[in-house]
Parts: C-alpha cells; structure tokens; sequence
C-alpha cells in the first residue's frame, strides 16, 4: 500500500508495515516516531532507519532524517488512521466498554453471550484477545492502533463477526481506538484510578466520555451502568453526541435486576426489561457466578447485545452459563474444612471495595483478605484501601504488589496508615502462606491485586509470580483440594 493512502499529502512510497516499536520494524515499513510520558520515539528513527524504515511518522518537533518524514500535530491520531486503512478488514459488529472495573468481565461475557447464540465472537483486552481459534497477547489493556487494528482484520480473517473490547483511558487518550468501525458502546464505572497519568480526576473523567463523545456513530447505543453517579454526566454526552442511551442496572430503565438471591455457587435474578418496572417482560435467570459486581458486570453484557438488537431471551439463555473470567472472583481451592480461596484482580479502592461487598454474603465465618498497592502508581489510594479493607474485612494482611522502583516498605506504611490493625508480610508468597493457615471452617480468603498477572516487577524486574500458584501450594500443605 501507499504512504499517501495512508497519510493524506504524504509521498507516494509503497509500504509493506506499520509500527511503533523499533524492535519490530522490517525492510519497508513505516516507523511512528511518538512522544510517550518515559521515552521519544525520535530516539529511535537512526536504528528503524538501518532495520529498513522508509518513512517516518511524527509530530511537528524539528528534525530531518534520511527517509521522507510525515509530520502532524496529533501523530498519535495520525497512526490510527493510518493502521485503520492498512488493515481495512474488522468483524462486522464491535462494541467497546469503558470505566474503571468490570471491562474485562463485561466484554468476555459478551462474548461468551454471542457465542452461545452461535455467532463467531470474540474479546479483546486485558486477558489479550480471545477468540474461536485461541488467546493472543496483547500486552496492555488497550494496545497501540497498529495491534488493534491487525488483530481485529486477523479476527476478521478468521470469520469472527462479532468482537467486544476493552477501551482503557490511556487508549482514549492516545487515540488508540480511533478508525475502529464501532456498533455500540458502553460505561460501567468511574472511580479513582490512573491519576498518576491523567492530571486530575475531571481528565480522568473527559477520558472516558471519549468514547461517547469522539468514537461512536450517530444512532449507535451508549450502553450506561444506571447506578453509577456519573449516569447524567455520560448520559449528557451520549445524547448530545446523537447516541441512543440504554441504561442498565438496579435502577436501569431499559434492563434492570429486580431481585438477587445469593447461592452457595452463584446466585438467582430476577431480570426485567423494557421501559418502566411494569413493563411485562420479566425472567428469572441463575448465574453460576458469586457477587453483586458479576451479576451487573452480565447485566451491562446482555444490554449491549439487546441494544444491539439481539433477542432478549437468548441473551439470557447466555448468562445462565457464564464461566468467571480468569484472575476475576476466582476461586482456586478449599480447605479440608471448605474454607475457599479466592483471586481477583482488584488493584482500586473501589475494586477492593465491590470485591468485600460481594464476598460478605457468601462467608459465615472471618472473611481475611491479602491485598497490597502497585509502585509508581497513584499513591493517594493506599491509605484509601487500607480503609476498605479495615471496614470490610475481619482480617487483613498488607504485602506486597509490583512494587516497580518505589520501596516496597514505603507503600505498605502508606496502606498502613488507614489499616493500622493489620498484618504486615512484604514477601507476598509468605502472606498467601499465612492468610491460608488461618482459615478455619466458615471463612474466606481473598488474594487482592493481581488476578491473572504472573509476574511481580521489582526495580525494573519482572519475576515470575502467580497468585495462583502459590495459594495452591499453600492449600496442598494444609491438606486442601484445588482445580
């Protein structure tokens, strides 16, 4: 393809490849030169330059360079476009979810949704993009334009026709969504995250509403969580974008849990739909899943896919059975005496606070959680979950959690300081160790943080690491039983 095709008033080069990496560049391809928070680009166009570069995109900083050089002052939006049209192809309907927990739930329940109503479907995010021919990493949350829109034309070529994925602040910020063909859209959440990146929590915010405002055709479904307090804020913007809201949740107008009856394996809903509670469409449904955040993560799944116009009943048929999402509530195991053990991945005070919440119910005894705060990270939320988890937690146990450059002690003081009763175990196998010697019969233990990850960064190290493993090991010395 041509560079003009690419990049509107650019030479007419033919290229083979697009990338922002250096390490990946090959003979012909067209080298994104971009201004990131830890590194430049520019420091990289000599070496893609000799590993066969022959053009480079950039932004509007001075500069000359031995290839033709496209400048723009949004280079990041000019990648975007430029990987859209390089790989043209995507599946017919893509709806992307955004807010601060439960994307990765909701789009791989979308997908397991579609899936049980016989379409070819797939998820892209965090778990990286899962489809009917496997898993492939994707590295981040939202992956630069390149991968996304590579992946999307691979699961195209695989006869994929339905793909929800997730859309991360930093992808909305850096345009990395754009060129994306979407049918719908949705908001689960929006509580304190990021702010290490993002300058307040209001840019936080104009973040998210990037997919309302910037990304979604005219008429397209704006799927909203009804009990979040940012309902009329999104709302408002979906509206003025030409959107069609479809609220979900306890107060949804469109979609709505009527009642919840928590099981020993999950629990029964009674779902309604339609506008206004006497609307006459009501279902019973049983999702094999434990917690409240769940059972909404399901209800904002089956909205997109209503909103989408699928039928309503076979888009329940699918969440009666759901599977959980690796790393997400997860349980790994029991005592000898049925006390479970759990892993989920939240990392916020919000996440922390919706997992305790929809564990309670489900424990008659101590509810003891494992849990730390990530380095280099926003470090006014320590304290914030220390909070959480005294308020909601019988006991609790501070460690350790990818502490990157920071020291490691330092964080744990930080979370301390709104836990003061709490254990302290820094070496994070050692506290999974001990949160399950201390169960007893009727207790829960839930290892905080890291859900799915398998690794622990430690000054600039990644060291092999799974929660999962170890809680394992933990349970087969304590004459346990796990999957």
């Amino acid at each position: 393809m041509k560079l003009d095709q690419l990049v509107p008033g650019a030479p007419s080069i033919e290229i083979t490849g697009i990338t922002a990496d250096s390490r990946k560049v090959k003979p012909g391809f067209l080298f994104a030169a971009l201004q990131g928070v830890a590194k430049d680009g520019r420091d990289y166009i000599d070496g893609a330059i000799k590993m066969g570069a022959v053009a480079v995109l950039t932004d509007n900083r001075p500069g000359e360079w031995s290839v033709p050089a496209v400048k723009s002052v949004e280079a990041r939006l000019a990648l975007a476009t430029a990987a859209a049209a390089f790989y043209s192809q995507q599946p017919a309907t893509v709806a992307a979810v955004t807010g601060t927990n439960g994307k990765s739930s909701t789009v791989d329940f979308l997908r397991q949704i579609w899936a049980n109503m016989g379409r070819k479907a797939a998820s892209m995010g965090t778990l990286g993009a899962i489809g009917p021919s496997g898993s492939i990493d994707l590295g981040h949350t939202t992956p630069d334009p390149v991968m996304i829109h590579e992946t999307l034309a691979k699961l195209a070529g695989e006869g994929v026709t339905h793909a929800a994925m997730e859309a991360s602040s930093h992808g909305l910020a850096q345009y990395r969504l754009h060129g994306v063909k979407l049918s719908a859209g949705a908001f689960t959440n929006l509580t304190q995250d990021h702010l290490d990146y993002h300058a307040d929590f209001n840019d936080y915010r104009k973040a998210k509403m990037k997919l309302f405002s910037e990304l979604l055709p005219k008429g397209a479904p704006a799927v909203i969580n009804a009990d979040s307090p940012e309902l009329e804020a999104f709302e408002a913007v979906a509206k003025a974008a030409g959107l069609k809201p479809f609220t979900v949740g306890w107060r949804g107008r469109d979609l709505r849990i009527a009642e919840a009856l928590p099981r020993g394996t999950g629990q029964d809903l009674v779902i309604q739909w339609g506008e206004g509670p006497s609307a006459g469409n009501e279902r019973k449904v049983h999702l094999p899943l434990i917690g409240e955040f769940q059972a909404l993560n399901a209800l904002c799944a089956a909205g997109i896919a209503m909103a989408l116009g699928d039928d309503p009943n076979k888009v329940l048929d699918g969440l009666e059975v759901l599977t959980g999402v690796h790393g997400r509530l997860e349980l790994v195991g029991q005592t000898a005496t049925k006390a479970p053990v759990f892993v989920d991945y939240a990392h916020t005070p919000d996440g922390l606070n919706v997992l305790l919440r929809a564990a309670r119910p489900h424990v008659r005894g101590k509810l003891i959680v494992v849990f730390g705060c990530g380095g280099d990270r926003d470090a006014t939320k320590r304290p914030i979950m220390g909070d959480v988890a005294r308020r909601l937690a019988d006991e609790v146990i501070i460690t350790d959690d990818n502490p990157r450059s920071e020291e490691p002690a330092t964080i744990r003081a930080a979370i301390r300081k709104g836990v003061p009763e709490a254990s302290e175990i820094g070496d994070r196998g050692a506290a999974i160790n001990e949160g399950v010697r201390r169960l007893k019969a009727g207790d829960a233990l839930l290892i905080a943080g890291k859900g799915h990850e398998t690794g622990q960064i430690v000054k600039g190290v990644t060291i092999p690491f799974s929660d999962f493993d170890v809680a394992r090991a933990a349970l087969d010395e304590v004459g346990g039983s796990h999957g």
